[in-house]
């Protein structure tokens, strides 16, 4: 495991702050935040949770060492006291969390950490930084396998990842969110994300003849003989090179691949090529700056298309790049560890935030086992299946549906407890076959790529008359 001390990937205001804390005397106070979204990319129907072993990780390498003190001194903020404290810092807290690769929805938490002041503001940037990149790119890979139909989609994006850890942790996040592989050497070794590739236009030059390029990855490689056949001219050499290169070294089940020009007439003329000569085993694999909709198109159009690599539009998510979660404060504890709920106020309605110290509930449907709607509730409530339940239509207030034959789940669990790692890290296999699994409980109609349906995310009736009680004590306050 990557124990990597990043304790210091902060924002310089969580220092003042947390100084301030210690200096005001209120350092232990416990404290509640929640990690949530307020927008899907591509105004999808959802998203997909990704991040969390990272920030397992990360909680558990916390600690601040002599250069980090000394740095600290150096910015002449802090007292000596505070100093002190750091050097000696752990994390006590606890955090909940929906596990990786759950579909997540707008403006519910899906992480929640209930910590010591000081603890909880520190660990919010790197919170944040795993959980939006990789839940970006998770939701991004979900979408572009979905397009694919059921044809392996290949993470191909490391050359134009924004970083290093963009490129092998972005490539672990499109695994979960339904990459079958990826040309990340790196992705493999650590996380066990399958890795394989082809050849670069550079081989085929590297040769006096096409064929020769050929032949000699062919005979280097017979159970992995895929060939790059635009160098030169698709269908006039780069196809009849490589059937002859097949036949002549015996690969009847190698593969093609395509990375430039018109992809869909390409596909069906080298399949109708592949198939005279025999080979109707080998595949036929698509790059070249291809994503969810260019992917539909080419199926739509009749592409003859087994497989797709994907890069920069991938594992950047070039057309929405930034996923927008934030860690908000909605409670800190009284006298006799009473939980008193905070909300934040806004003129713009949308960064309203949802107070107190929360659960998260999804309910499924018994005879189909779709998932029909979440409820956010405060953290003592239940829910009896057995009684009928009543969820509000987020798009109309005054509409509501009421729930019977269903199932409830709550959808955080526990992490830490008190700063104890009580979780059982799943491997990135079990992460990946999670999220095909809860993808394929919604209904078609959220997965809808334009105008999905808005699943239903609603607040407990209790929660509900403690939102709008704060609100109109906020308002009384001025």
């Amino acid at each position: 495991m990557n124990t990597t001390n990043l304790s210091m990937l902060c924002d310089f205001y969580e220092f003042t702050m947390s100084n301030g804390y210690l200096e005001s005397g209120i350092y232990k106070r416990n404290t509640y935040f929640d990690v949530f979204f307020r927008k899907v990319p591509d105004s999808g129907g959802f998203a997909i949770a990704a991040g969390l072993e990272q920030v397992i990780q990360f909680i558990q390498a916390l600690h601040f060492d002599d250069r980090d003190i000394d740095y600290l001194r150096s910015k002449k903020f802090f007292s000596e006291r505070f100093l002190e404290y750091l050097k000696t810092f752990q994390f006590t807290g606890d955090i909940y969390a929906a596990p990786e690769g759950t579909p997540i929805f707008p403006n519910e938490p899906i992480m929640i950490v209930r910590a010591p002041a000081i603890e909880a503001q520190f660990i919010e940037t790197y919170l944040l930084l795993a959980i939006n990149h990789q839940s970006l790119i998770a939701t991004k890979a979900n979408r572009v396998a979905r397009a694919a139909q059921g044809r392996a989609v290949l993470e191909f994006g490391s050359r134009r990842a924004q970083g290093a850890d963009g490129a092998f942790i972005g490539a672990r996040a499109a695994y979960i969110g339904g990459c079958t592989g990826t040309s990340c050497a790196l992705a493999d070794e650590m996380f066990g994300v399958p890795a394989g590739g082809t050849m670069a236009h550079s081989w085929v030059q590297m040769f006096d003849s096409e064929y020769e390029a050929f032949r000699t990855y062919c005979e280097l490689y017979p159970n992995n003989a895929i060939l790059l056949v635009d160098t030169y001219n698709t269908l006039k050499s780069g196809v009849p090179n490589a059937i002859r290169a097949f036949k002549d070294t015996g690969v009847a089940n190698g593969a093609i691949r395509l990375d430039s020009g018109d992809i869909s007439y390409l596909s069906k003329a080298a399949r109708q090529a592949l198939d005279n000569a025999g080979l109707t085993d080998c595949k036929i694999v698509a790059s070249n700056s291809l994503d969810e909709y260019l992917i539909r198109e080419l199926i739509m159009q009749g592409a003859k298309i087994d497989v797709f690599g994907v890069g920069e539009r991938l594992i950047t998510a070039k057309s929405d790049p930034v996923f927008g979660g934030v860690y908000k404060l909605v409670a800190i504890e009284g006298e006799g560890g009473r939980v008193v709920p905070k909300i934040k106020v806004s003129e713009n309605t949308t960064k309203i935030t949802n107070p107190h110290f929360k659960k998260l509930y999804r309910f499924f449907d018994k005879e189909s086992g779709k998932a029909i709607a979440d409820e956010i509730c405060v953290y003592d409530e239940t829910i009896d299946e057995n009684v009928p339940h009543t969820i509000f239509d987020p798009d109309a207030t005054w509409k509501t549906t009421k729930l019977t034959n269903f199932i409830a789940k709550e959808l955080l669990v526990p992490i830490f407890i008190n700063g104890k790692l009580v979780y059982e890290i799943p491997n990135i296999e079990r992460i990946k076959a999670h999220c095909s699994q809860q993808v394929e409980l919604l209904w078609d109609e959220v997965k809808r790529f334009e105008n999905p349906h808005t699943y239903y995310v609603d607040l407990s009736q209790n929660l509900w008359d403690i939102k709008q009680q704060l609100l109109r004590d906020s308002l009384a306050s001025y």
